[in-house]
């Protein structure tokens, strides 16, 4: 199962970001993980939350130019090492990793990850048993 990510296309100026976050904000619509990208033109903020379809409709609403992606989510151990080893099976079957952010919770690591193959992606993940995390498990860990 894919997690739901915002990707939204912002302008480099002040306060852009916090607009996004008060459109959100006002329909209590939490974020579970965000990451910033940036260029000398635009960035790239890139949300897991709550409830992403409703946020689309609301930043569309808004004027931002916003699209759904789906990306994977991966529970990791809290522990030195563990990344490179449940990234290992990817590059042994030459799936890239066109991007990745992390975070944790509690005890636990958490990795969004964007594949070159989603579906070979999925299957090594069975075959590795790894730990999928859920937009549910975001919100209840």
């Amino acid at each position: 199962m894919s997690l739901k990510q915002l990707s939204i296309f912002l302008e480099n100026k002040s306060g852009r970001l916090n607009e996004v976050l008060d459109v959100l904000g006002q329909k209590k619509i939490n974020i579970a993980a965000l990451s910033v990208a940036d260029t000398s033109e635009y960035g790239i903020l890139r949300l897991i939350v709550s409830d992403p379809v409703e946020a689309v409709n609301l930043l569309k609403n808004k004027n931002f130019s916003v699209n759904l992606t789906d990306v994977i989510g991966l529970e990791i151990p809290a522990e030195a090492g563990s990344l490179a080893k449940i990234l290992k099976p990817f590059a042994e079957a030459q799936i890239s990793i066109e991007y990745m952010y992390a975070f944790s919770m509690k005890d636990k690591g958490i990795v969004v990850m964007r594949t070159s193959n989603r579906q070979l992606a999925f299957k090594i993940i069975e075959e590795n048993q790894l730990k999928k995390v859920t937009l549910e498990d975001l919100f209840t860990l």
